[in-house]
């Protein structure tokens, strides 16, 4: 068996001073070459997790390679002045915020030197300008998430409900959750009493949580005035006539809305109470945005409200302008856009997400100036461009994957000397590498300048880089 295939417990007394820091959030630090080494070796690289930049530490090897180890935090012997006390009791154990014993500011620093050091090694590109980058709520954020489930009760006498561990298939055991709005941190302790207490315990292996805005924010009565809580159980055996008694007294003792969902997303539908309102607002742009639970929204209202007026602002949109919305999701760029131009084209490849955006124009009043249609944004050539038609402005809003075929056909397109090429585009990314790969295309091949570039700290506390940049026809 090779050197490091089994997990080891080394203890190392002699201390070390961490260089740098990955997106795992594990400080990075360096052994002194050995005799045995190549002369031109830098040492022998390892991963310390719990430890950051400039600070000098004790570790405790876990996995153990030729190249490379893997280790935790014993003793910090000299502290970073950037360290801050992580909020959550569950930090540490806890797959989801790895962040926390940073300070906010060297947070955004960091993933701002993510975002450049990505651009300037991959895409071989400088931004012009380095925009500022945009923050918000650093606790009690998030709106949408995914929680799971397992029975414990035979050794442990509980359900867990929570987030996995770091790297793990197993739930971590949290009662509390920071970035979670309170009302919803507090209920994680009451959904594993509900759970205990259903005949299906075994059978319910997730949570899915939406919070929607007020139903009446101005309204006199509490409820009404209270942030929409939607609950989607994921019960995988139906409910039996106790169960569902237990539901609807959890919905009306907490003030949530439950959905149910026995097999795949298609299946998701309001339990208890039949009917309701689930929505996020754009202010700025007079538009309410209803939505399903299971439906893409983004997590941090907060963050999306000044990520949407950031990006049409940038976009430079007249009102003489007919504007693509590539990966429009349910309009959340789309609707806001068409307040500003003449017309706008939202397109999606999900045919129930092009539907919502459909059913949001017309809930706003805007089916008039903006159209949506469905289209596969992973197979995208100079005939699909041509299909769209002229439009002088792009937002795009891809997932992880990036935007790599279209870029590729705008290249192709910049060599037949098109005049369906935008002259500005505004891509809002998730990943920074794929932007980067993109940006290399777009810059390269298709006769763009990268005129700015900035991150957007939509996911505080985690290593997630939300970022968005600005191309300009050269």
């Amino acid at each position: 068996m090779r050197r490091g295939d089994k997990p080891v417990n080394i203890e190392v007394t002699e201390p070390i001073t961490v260089t740098s820091l990955d997106l795992d959030a594990q400080g990075i630090a360096r052994l002194a070459p050995s005799e045995q080494d190549d002369p031109e070796s830098s040492g022998k690289v390892i991963f310390i997790k719990g430890a950051l930049p400039t600070e000098v530490v004790t570790y405790t090897i876990t996995s153990d390679k030729a190249r490379f180890a893997k280790a935790k935090v014993r003793d910090i012997l000299k502290p970073a002045v950037f360290r801050a006390q992580p909020k959550c009791a569950a930090f540490g154990v806890c797959g989801g915020c790895t962040m926390q014993h940073l300070d906010i500011r060297a947070q955004v620093a960091m993933k701002q030197r993510v975002l450049e050091d990505d651009l300037q090694h991959i895409a071989k590109v400088t931004p012009e300008e380095i925009l500022r980058p945009m923050g918000g709520p650093t606790w009690e954020y998030r709106h949408r998430a995914r929680l799971s489930a397992v029975n414990r009760s035979i050794k442990k006498g509980t359900v867990l409900i929570g987030f996995h561990e770091g790297k793990s298939g197993y739930v971590a055991d949290m009662l509390a959750c920071e970035i979670l709005p309170k009302h919803l941190s507090d209920l994680l302790p009451e959904m594993r009493k509900l759970v205990m207490g259903l005949s299906i315990v075994d059978h319910m292996p997730q949570i899915e949580i939406a919070v929607g805005e007020p139903e009446e924010p101005n309204s006199e009565d509490p409820r009404k005035a209270a942030p929409v809580t939607a609950l989607v159980f994921r019960n995988l055996k139906p409910l039996t006539k106790a169960d569902e008694d237990l539901l609807r007294a959890f919905a009306d003792r907490h003030n949530v809305w439950i959905w149910l969902q026995p097999k795949g997303i298609e299946t998701v539908a309001p339990f208890y109470p039949e009917t309701g309102k689930l929505c996020y607002r754009l202010p700025e742009f007079e538009i309410e945005m209803p939505f399903k639970p299971a439906d893409f929204t983004q997590v941090n209202h907060m963050m999306n409200r000044s990520l949407v007026s950031k990006a049409i602002r940038l976009l430079e949109v007249q009102e003489s302008d007919r504007v693509l919305d590539l990966f429009c999701g349910i309009g959340n760029f789309t609707l806001p856009l068409a307040r500003k131009a003449k017309q706008v084209l939202g397109i999606e490849g999900l045919a129930t997400l092009t539907t919502r955006a459909k059913a949001n124009a017309q809930h706003n009043g805007l089916a008039d100036k903006a159209s949506f249609m469905q289209s596969d944004l992973f197979k995208v050539t100079t005939e699909t461009i041509s299909s769209w038609g002229k439009a002088n402005r792009w937002l795009m809003d891809p997932p992880r994957e990036g935007a790599m075929e279209i870029c590729k056909a705008l290249a192709e397109l910049h060599n037949q000397k098109s005049v369906l090429l935008p002259e500005r585009i505004v891509y809002v990314s998730c990943n920074p590498k794929t932007l980067a790969r993109d940006a290399d295309i777009l810059c390269h091949q298709a006769g763009y300048t990268l005129k700015g570039a900035g991150i957007v700290n939509m996911f505080p506390h985690t290593s997630h880089v939300e970022s968005m940049a600005i191309f300009e026809r050269s």
